[in-house]
């Protein structure tokens, strides 16, 4: 297919705006990153980059639909540029860039690369002309991913395993200090592109707990006690993000109170690390005739909601 217009898909009238969209559109389709066993697709390619080449120089536009030139550049009427394998083009030929009319050969033996392909849509140069400067060649775009952390992982810094998008896993350890919603970012895990791949940003999601609830740099839980082991005291395991503790339980101990396990909590950005706080709750037991029995007679005299006004 000779017909620039027609291998990009656009009309005749198409604006500069309208080409490079379906020159980027095509181009991202088509890129051999992404197309390693299509060797069509590398075929296809290279006709849309030949074709934007020519459409988007507005000189060789003009030239082109007035009949002066054709798709590769050359003058229809023939000035010594026709077919064979010379300098100007034609079948096997190379173009002023570098280009082979029938594939990809010209990457990797002094022909253009994927940065020139990619300058003059991502802003790089202004037009085709040979002695403009062309910018760096873009890199691949970022991929986002979202990362579920349960609040022991989070306060004990464990690593992560996460999957990429081309299947890869990576074993993320967390930062100090992190929290619902850190960004981390992973260089060069992310799209390929003609600059080099772009970067993967993961965000971190801090997933409620059954009994763990994170209050500032702390860690709090509520543990349940019997009233035997509030009374007379008692020795108790309790979980935190490393395994469960013993905890002394004195006696006489409140519901309500608050227990303090220091280093348990969540990783500052220091290094240091904030408590766990365990606050009792006495449990009493449904309709147990042999307390009610023991209690019987028994009152506490005090006056608890004095301080209530009550």
């Amino acid at each position: 297919m000779n017909d620039p217009y027609s291998i990009l898909g656009v009309a005749r009238g198409a604006s500069e705006k309208d080409i490079k969209s379906a020159y980027r559109k095509l181009a991202k389709e088509l890129h051999p990153d992404r197309n390693q066993d299509n060797p069509k697709a590398a075929e296809r390619f290279s006709e849309v980059t030949r074709a934007y080449d020519l459409l988007s120089d507005k000189d060789k536009r003009a030239r082109f639909d007035r009949g002066e030139i054709d798709i590769d550049g050359n003058p229809t009427m023939g000035f010594g540029y026709g077919g064979g394998g010379g300098p100007g083009g034609g079948f096997g030929g190379r173009d002023q860039r570098g280009f082979r009319a029938d594939g990809f050969e010209g990457f990797g033996d002094g022909g253009i690369d994927l940065g020139d392909i990619f300058d003059g849509l991502f802003g790089g140069r202004g037009g085709m002309g040979g002695g403009a400067r062309r910018g760096p060649a873009p890199r691949g775009a970022n991929v986002q991913y979202k990362l579920g952390v349960s609040l022991p992982d989070a306060a004990m810094l464990a690593t992560q395993r996460i999957t990429l998008a081309d299947g890869k896993t990576i074993d993320l350890k967390l930062p100090a200090g992190v929290e619902d919603g850190t960004q981390m970012r992973l260089a060069g895990k992310g799209e390929p592109g003609p600059g080099g791949n772009g970067d993967a940003l993961v965000v971190i999601h801090l997933q409620p707990h059954p009994f763990f609830r994170r209050d500032g740099d702390n860690l709090r839980l509520d543990l349940p006690i019997s009233l035997d082991e509030a009374v007379n005291g008692a020795k108790v395991k309790v979980p935190t993000p490393e395994g469960a503790v013993m905890l002394t339980i004195a006696p006489g101990t409140s519901s309500g109170k608050t227990l303090r396990l220091g280093g348990k909590g969540f990783t500052r950005k220091d290094g240091t690390r904030g408590d766990q706080l365990v606050t009792v709750e006495i449990q009493l037991p449904d309709s147990d005739v042999d307390l009610v029995s023991r209690l019987e007679g028994w009152r506490d005299t005090r006056n608890l909601r004095g301080r209530l006004g009550v």
